[in-house]
């Protein structure tokens, strides 16, 4: 038999503010980074280089973040 769970769904709303926090922590330090580097050195592929790592750097910094702001419980709610 089913049962019903009192599961907490996420909303649109909740979703589209989340994702776009994320995005921005990723993207604004290798945007910053790419031009920073790029203006500098007056070198595309420096800028290019530099931006990659940000980047990586973001995302690292990101799956650390991302579970500060979205802690729930297990099975608390569902997609």
């Amino acid at each position: 038999m089913l049962t019903e769970n009192s599961t907490k769904k996420v909303t649109k709303i909740d979703l589209i503010t989340k994702g776009s926090l994320v995005a921005a922590i990723i993207t604004i330090p290798t945007l910053i980074t790419f031009f920073g580097v790029w203006t500098v050195t007056n070198d595309l592929l420096y800028g290019a280089i530099g931006g990659l790592v940000a980047n990586f750097i973001a995302l690292g910094t990101a799956f650390k973040i991302v579970p500060k702001f979205t802690q729930k419980k297990k099975n608390d709610f569902e997609l």
